[in-house]
């Protein structure tokens, strides 16, 4: 008997930026993911002030999910699909993030993709704010790293709660938020980046600027839930965090306290807040070694504590070992800090693949904090082969995939109250952290190209199969 839900949430994740295209159509402005240029696995993507003549930025076109809406959805329905998480654009609805009155035809797209998903059967799952900040916020604010933001977001939040009820149930506020604690989460998350133009992975590190913007942005989704719990009844909102369990690489005792500190400030520290509406114990002493002094005002305490979510969502595509000799290095391929898992297989681009760290998560998760869990991302990046006869055998996603639900149901029948699974980029989509189309994800196949050719027409890889015969089975037929 399976160890999953009846009502278990099968489905696929995408973001509007990675997806859509249509970048300044019907009114949208830029927003920090249009000011992006491609990259790859070799040469990061960088972020420019000014949109360069002659230079790739992938989002602008990215797989023009804008005009396949229908198509694609169709597709998802003939998976099986329950759920599909998306974002919206934030600029689609207010161009700048700073008007008054929002765009109609923003607002006009998202009411024919949700009217899509409803009538298809399929449960919208969307993030408020996933890698999408308006760029012209941070032209003027510095991004969230001041206060002001929180106005001009809970305008936008009031707005799509409005407009959307009855098409949309379910919500997060921001995608991957800890994304906030490390250096690259100013360009992907904090928008603190006024003025800078270079790599992504190279923006100059002010830890004052992270932590400040954060607590606006803690401060912000505690208000979006509080809205959402006070005047939308039907309404569920949950946060989202990238984790990624930190094992000691060795039993010395100085390695596992090195693991539970990345343990604390990566996953820990953002989950705390959003969960239990109150920093944990060992945030002060964490911000003090940082030298971050928080800016923060009486009312905020409270704001945090009515603003707790309603169920705990997540990334999951690596764990990292640690250790306390290391000189802050970091292997090849991994997200943040941590040495490479001996014990482990990797990626094509260096990603270490641990199904039973997935179990680990949504063990602990589940043990600190007993609310429902998600897990909104999950995949495997590759190199796609479109053989002669036009078929994509994509056995290792598969065997990727099979490995990684197997682990949901043990966590299940450890007790994990697991709502559902929606893998990462189940339409092949543009990597946010390459910025590249090569890096696919997806069980749909779009024709496009890192060199922009390509007719951006889709088929099926061996997995849009195998995972509708999952779908059916409730995860009982992984063969």
């Amino acid at each position: 008997m399976t160890t999953l839900r009846k009502d278990f949430l099968w489905g696929g994740a995408v973001a509007a930026n990675q997806i859509e295209g249509a970048w300044d159509a019907d009114g949208k402005g830029p927003s920090v993911a249009d000011m992006c240029t491609a990259g790859n696995a070799d040469t990061p993507k960088r972020v420019t002030t000014v949109i360069e003549p002659g230079v790739r930025y992938p989002s602008h076109e990215a797989v023009d999910f804008y005009h396949h809406y229908e198509e694609d959805i169709a597709l998802l329905a003939e998976m099986g699909f329950k759920v599909f998480r998306t974002s919206i654009n934030w600029t689609r609805i207010f161009p700048t993030g700073m008007e008054t009155v929002p765009n109609e035809a923003g607002l006009a797209f998202y009411d024919r993709v949700f009217d899509c998903l409803n009538r298809h059967g399929i449960e919208p799952l969307i993030t408020l704010s996933h890698y999408e900040m308006p760029y012209a916020l941070v032209e003027s604010y510095n991004g969230w790293e001041s206060r002001a933001v929180i106005d001009h977001f809970m305008r936008y939040v009031k707005t799509v709660f409005d407009r959307y009820q009855g098409k949309v149930k379910y919500w997060l506020t921001f995608n991957e938020i800890n994304a906030g604690t490390m250096p690259m989460g100013a360009v992907l998350s904090t928008g603190t980046i006024r003025g800078y133009t270079g790599p992504v992975t190279a923006v100059p590190d002010d830890p004052g600027s992270r932590y400040q913007a954060l607590h606006h942005m803690f401060l912000a989704s505690a208000e979006a839930v509080s809205l959402a719990h006070a005047h939308y009844p039907d309404y569920r909102v949950g946060n989202m965090i990238c984790f990624v369990p930190a094992y000691p690489m060795t039993c010395d005792p100085a390695d596992i306290l090195a693991a539970e500190e990345q343990m604390r400030e990566f996953n820990w520290y953002a989950a705390d807040v959003q969960v239990r509406g109150e920093y944990p114990a060992f945030a002060e002493k964490l911000l003090r070694d940082k030298g971050v002094v928080l800016r923060t005002e009486p009312e905020d305490a409270e704001i945090l504590k009515s603003g707790t979510v309603d169920f705990f969502t997540f990334s999951y595509y690596m764990s990292t070992c640690v250790s306390a000799k290391a000189d802050d290095k970091t292997a090849a391929g991994n997200l943040i800090r941590g040495e490479k898992n001996p014990y482990l297989s990797a990626s094509d681009w260096g990603w270490q693949i641990d199904p039973m760290g997935l179990k680990y998560s949504l063990d602990a998760i589940t043990d600190r904090y007993r609310i429902p869990v998600m897990v909104v991302e999950n995949g495997l990046g590759a190199r796609d082969v479109v053989e002669a006869d036009g078929s994509i055998r994509d056995e290792a996603r598969i065997a990727y995939l099979r490995a990684h639900i197997e682990a949901i149901k043990d966590a299940a029948a450890d007790g994990a109250d697991i709502l559902g699974y929606t893998p990462w980029g189940c339409i092949d989509l543009v990597s946010a952290s390459t910025g590249e189309m090569a890096k696919r994800y997806g069980f749909i196949y779009v024709n496009k190209q890192d060199d922009g050719s390509g007719d951006m027409s889709r088929s099926k890889k061996a997995s849009f199969d195998w995972y509708k015969k999952v779908i059916a089975s409730n995860g009982e037929d992984l063969d």
